[in-house]
Parts: C-alpha cells; sequence; structure tokens
C-alpha cells in the first residue's frame, strides 16, 4: 500500500494554480518586445510557431512536472507490504533431475522434456515459501547442484546452470537417488522426500536403484518418481557438449515405468505420468501438497522509499526543459 511519510507537502502544490493565475493578471510574465522586420513598402516577416509553441508548451509542461515530483519526493512516499518470516522448520525437497541427452526429446507441448522439467519446477518452488529445495544432476553421472536451501534466487540460478550431455548418456538413477538421500539424511524436517523427473530406466552406475530407496526408507525419506514423456518415435535434436556435434533425428521413447512404480511404492511414494506440461504441473503439484507441513510465521513489514526515484525524476525533467529553452528555443537568462 502506497503511503506518504509527510503529506503536508502537498500544499506546496498550490503554488501551481497560484502562479497561473498571477501570470493571466500579468504578473511573473517575462516581458517581451515585439519587432517588426520588413522591406520598404514590402511585406512583413511573418513566423510560423506552430512548433515552437509545442516546444514552449512542453517545456512549461516539464517544470510543473518536475516541481510535482520534487513535492512528492518531500512527501516521502513509501509502500509498506508484509512478509512472512517463518519460525518453524518446513519439509524438504531434493529433486533429481534427469539431464541425458534423451531429456532434449521434443514431445512436451513443443518444447523438450528438459525444458519442461525445469519450467515446472521453477513454478513450483517460486510458489512454495518455507519449504528447502535442493537439486541432483543426474546422467552417467550425478552431482549435487544445490543443497537443500530457502534461497530461491540461488536455486533457480544453478537449475538453470544445468544443460544436457554435460553428465554423461545414460541413467544412473540409483547414484542420483542415492546422493540426493545422502543430502536429506541429516535434515531435521519434520518432512523429507525425492521427486525423481526421468525419462529412462536405470543404464548405469554402481548402485541399484532399490537400493536407494532402501536407504531412503531408513532416513524416513519418500521418493516420488514421474515419467516425463510421450510413447513412440519423437523428434530430437541434441548438441554435444563436448565435441559440439548435432544431432538430430527420432528417438524410440518405449521405457519400462514398472522399475520407477517399485521405487516410490518401496518408500510410500506415488508414481506419476507426465506426458505434457499440465500432467507434469499437476504431478509436482500433488506431491508438495502431500508432503506439506503446517509451519507457523510471524509477519514482518518491509518499508520501501522512493525519494530518490522522485528526485531523479525531477532532475530529468529540469533538464530536458533547460535543453529545449535554451538549445531548441534558443531563450536567453541573461
Amino acid at each position: 500500500m502506497l503511503n506518504f511519510m509527510n503529506p503536508f507537502a502537498f500544499l506546496f502544490l498550490l503554488f501551481i494554480p497560484v502562479v497561473y493565475a498571477l501570470r493571466k493578471i500579468g504578473l511573473f510574465v517575462k516581458p517581451a518586445f515585439p519587432i517588426i522586420l520588413s522591406d520598404w513598402q514590402g511585406t512583413s516577416f511573418k513566423w510560423n510557431g506552430k512548433f515552437f509553441k509545442l516546444l514552449a508548451f512542453l517545456k512549461s509542461f516539464l517544470v510543473v512536472a518536475g516541481y510535482i515530483f520534487v513535492v512528492f519526493a518531500f512527501a516521502e512516499p513509501v509502500i509498506h507490504h508484509e512478509e512472512r518470516v517463518y519460525t518453524s522448520r518446513g519439509n524438504d525437497v531434493m529433486f533429481v533431475l534427469d539431464v541425458s541427452p534423451s531429456m532434449a526429446a521434443k514431445d512436451m507441448d513443443g518444447g523438450t522434456r528438459f525444458e519442461a522439467a525445469k519450467r515446472v519446477i521453477h513454478y513450483l518452488v517460486s510458489q512454495n515459501s518455507g519449504s528447502s529445495f535442493g537439486l541432483v544432476g543426474m546422467s552417467s553421472e550425478a552431482i549435487l547442484a544445490v543443497p537443500p536451501t530457502t534461497d530461491k534466487s540461488t536455486f533457480i540460478e544453478r537449475m538453470n546452470a544445468l544443460s544436457i550431455g554435460t553428465l554423461g548418456e545414460g541413467s544412473a538413477i540409483g547414484t542420483g537417488l542415492s546422493m540426493a538421500v545422502y543430502h536429506l539424511s541429516t535434515s531435521k524436517a519434520p518432512s523429507k522426500c525425492i521427486i525423481l523427473l526421468t525419462d529412462g530406466e536405470n543404464n548405469a552406475g554402481s548402485v541399484h536403484p532399490e537400493t536407494a530407496a532402501e536407504l531412503a526408507v531408513e532416513y524416513g525419506i519418500t521418493i516420488y518418481a514421474v515419467g516425463i514423456g510421450t510413447r513412440g518415435n519423437v523428434p530430437l535434436e541434441y548438441t554435444n557438449p563436448v565435441t559440439g556435434k548435432v544431432s538430430s533425428g527420432f528417438l524410440d521413447s518405449m521405457f519400462d515405468t514398472k522399475p520407477l512404480q517399485k521405487i516410490a511404492l518401496i518408500t510410500g511414494g506415488r508414481y506419476f505420468n507426465g506426458s505434457n506440461i499440465n500432467e507434469l504441473s499437476g504431478a509436482l503439484n500433488s506431491i508438495t501438497n502431500h508432503e506439506r507441513v503446517v509451519q507457523s510465521y510471524q509477519l514482518k513489514t518491509i518499508d520501501d522509499y522512493f525519494f530518490d526515484e522522485m528526485i531523479i525524476l525531477a532532475a530529468l525533467c529540469f533538464a530536458l526543459a533547460w535543453i529545449i529553452s535554451c538549445i531548441l528555443l534558443k531563450e536567453s537568462f541573461e
């Protein structure tokens, strides 16, 4: 809500109509001496002043606008808004995101599976306050991209830095899950879960996915699996980040969902299909709603002041008025 800390400053706006009235009766008007230039018995010089009258009006308008901005600045405009400060711990969510080349398949409403996954994760994180989010990138290897954090901007920045193919080819689902379990094992959050987003089966890594799932059970972590993409031949275009080679063609998208369902069931979670953006978004919303915990919080009032912005706008108006007056209208103040 916009408020003014010093509203009495607006009384200075009364000077505008007062000065206007005084100018109308002849006060505060610069003296003008008309000089008619003409040849003997010739026609007088006629000045077509429409353009210059427009400039003069614009100059006056800018001067008045600048004065108004100065008054607004001294009225001390401020916007009050409330921010939640959580006093209790929320849930911890770790995403395990597949970054293998098959995630470049374009069957998610015209975009790639990888782009769709990041888009939905971005929305989910930005809409959920109080929760901590982490991210593991997984292909033939796995890396911790973001440890569990409530810093949304850091999470989104590091997620966007992930790219397809940087961790090799293949899907080491067990390795990705075990890394996520490791970084949630010491968490004191009342609810902990892992959301696996992949379009394939486990075909790399030294850890079996079911072993990782059993480890998750020991630490009270629930795993949810989301199978991304449609079945059949789908278009794919992939640029190898190491060689720069571009590969394009069609991907035979047919993977067995039963292993993913079993991983989720071992931990008490669920498997979801994500063949389009709506299904993918619905799956993640369903998961976060199910894992949501009740948190206590306090409301903190944040004040944003706009004094500097008003002064800058006033200075711009006065500067433009000076340029019009001295350079375009050739007015002299001597």
